[in-house]
């Protein structure tokens, strides 16, 4: 930087001459227009000089020093050439002395200061006393200054070079000192804002702010976790475009689920598609003169907690269904038993009309209806987990298929695709396993009343390093409505007109009963896709090994 801005300041005086000397040719005299240009030239070979030198040597302080003394020099013969005493060029003296100070501290100006007073105080003593003889304007030379008039201008510098040199000093000083308090004030503000990031970062909620126009300008790695979105997606993004109502939550506008105690609970969408359940605390963001200037939104992921309390819940009402069932199917099946017993006596009887016979295996067949309810409603209260075996999956499914055959709800155009891993065995009570599947498939069946494709699979899978087996089917049919998705595993609801609504009730009791899972996927008139996994049972008698049967 100090070589540059001395070239261009040679360059600028180098340009003043010539255009000074092109206006008025009496502007400077011929003799000292050559030592006017050597005195440019030096300084450009000087400034290469000083470029090479600071390549080679490691030494950059004492080459500062050698520039201050070669530079209080150069100026002393420009102004010696351009008129002695009566040039202006001495005030390039406190540019070297401003420098010095920059470069070497007080002691270094006060060095330049001492030699710049040193030199103009020589050069113009030496003119005074007729020793060297003034090159710019000779005629003066008849002309002498009075000693008064030397002194003054001797000490006017003189002074002028110190004050500079002390003023300059306090500057730098004053500088270096604010700059090491600028640094210590900012290192305890990166300290300070490291522990708030690490803080932020460390919490398990997901944070993220807002300013003035809903841009997004922080976004913490909880909050990348839940949602799926990194930082950089969504820096400096409107939040709407990211997460859809959430600038109308921050309004204060309702559009959330419920609130509780100050948190909101809302439904939004992560980036892969996945429908969250989020409880949210927004709050606003003020300076220390209580002006907004942003929003903060704290929120965790409440899905699974949800699906907790959706199971305690079910799993309560579930409780409460299984201390009336026994009472009532004991008041039911005795009526039952009465009437069917009383029928098939009057069936033995002769001399029955054909009507009165209709009537009466009408009602031998609405008891054996209301039977069966009775058996799915004890089934979902008090499950009843029976012998346990070794169960062949494959031939249990295959078993099924064929009596869902035969019933109304098949249709001949639907297309079966079976992909078993053989001899895939699986442990539990065969009528369990085997109502769990039925179901599942009659289901299927019926979501595809004009037809479709229904895929059943069946292979091992580990869960959460437990050993297993997974079954799947999936259909083409007409799927559930997003709104009953959160209602298909409750207790008698159903959206067919003659079912009962406790097939999937009696399947997700059996799952839990099992220490199994459920998954599935639907979408509105383009079929369902329902994965149930169960575990292995070690302890089965007939033996497991890895999850296959003993006889293998």
């Amino acid at each position: 930087m100090l070589l540059i801005s001395r070239i261009a300041m040679a360059t600028f005086l180098l340009a003043i001459f010539v255009f000074m000397q092109n206006q008025s040719p009496d502007f400077a005299s011929r003799i000292s227009i050559p030592y006017f240009y050597g005195i440019i030239l030096a300084i450009y070979i000087l400034s290469l000089f000083y470029s090479a030198l600071s390549r080679i040597s490691a030494n950059h302080r004492m080459q500062i020093y050698f520039q201050v003394m070669t530079d209080v020099i150069v100026i002393t013969a420009l102004i010696y050439v351009t008129g002695g005493i009566r040039s202006t060029y001495a005030v390039f003296y406190p540019l070297v002395i401003i420098y010095a100070v920059l470069y070497l501290g007080r002691n270094g100006g006060l060095i330049a200061a001492s030699a710049a007073s040193i030199c103009y105080g020589l050069l113009i003593d030496l003119e005074f006393y007729r020793l060297i003889k003034p090159l710019s304007y000779p005629s003066m030379w008849e002309i002498p200054d009075t000693a008064g008039h030397v002194f003054y201008r001797i000490f006017v510098n003189i002074v002028s070079f110190y004050l500079i040199a002390g003023l300059a000093s306090f500057v730098v000083e004053k500088e270096r000192k604010t700059r090491a308090l600028l640094a210590e004030k900012e290192s305890a503000f990166n300290k300070l804002d490291l522990l708030y990031r690490s803080i932020i970062e460390s919490v398990d909620a997901g944070i993220l702010t807002i300013d003035m126009e809903k841009r997004i300008k922080s976004f913490n790695r909880a909050a990348e976790k839940i949602t799926g979105w990194s930082f950089t997606e969504v820096e400096n993004r409107g939040i709407d475009e990211v997460f859809t109502n959430w600038e109308s939550l921050l309004e204060n506008k309702g559009s959330y689920d419920r609130q509780i105690q100050g948190r909101i609970e809302m439904t939004v969408t992560a980036k892969d598609g996945r429908k969250l359940i989020v409880g949210c605390l927004p709050s606003v963001l003020r300076d220390h003169d209580d002006h907004k200037f942003g929003d903060i939104l704290v929120f965790q992921d409440l899905t699974a907690v949800k699906q907790m309390e959706e199971v305690l819940e079910r799993n309560r009402r579930l409780a409460f269904v299984g201390e009336m069932a026994a009472g009532l199917a004991h008041e039911i099946r005795n009526p039952l038993a009465s009437i069917s017993g009383a029928v098939q006596m009057l069936q033995r009887e002769t001399g029955f009309s054909a009507t009165e016979a209709r009537l009466m295996q009408l009602i031998i067949r609405s008891k054996d209806q209301l039977e069966g309810f009775i058996k799915d409603f004890l089934l979902l209260a008090r499950p009843d987990r029976g012998p346990q075996q070794v169960v062949h999956l494959t031939d249990l499914i295959k078993e099924v298929m064929e009596a869902v055959r035969v019933t109304p709800d098949w249709n001949s155009a639907i297309i079966l695709r079976e992909d078993f891993e053989p001899g895939l065995t699986v442990s539990g009570n065969r009528e369990e396993l085997r109502q769990l599947v039925w179901n599942f498939v009659l289901n299927a069946a019926q979501a595809m009343p004009a037809g479709g494709t229904l895929k059943l699979e069946a292979r091992q899978r580990s869960n959460d390093d437990r050993p297993g087996v997974e079954f799947i089917t999936a259909d083409t049919g007409t799927g559930i409505s997003e709104c009953d998705q959160r209602s298909i595993f409750e207790p008698f609801f159903t959206t067919k007109e003659r079912g009962t609504g406790l097939g999937l009730a009696i399947v997700m009791r059996i799952i839990n009963s099992y220490g199994g899972k459920l998954s599935f996927k639907s979408v509105a008139g383009r079929g369902s896709t329902f994965q149930v996994w169960l575990p292995w049972q070690e302890n089965i008698s007939g033996g497991l090994e890895n999850g296959q049967d003993s006889r293998r």
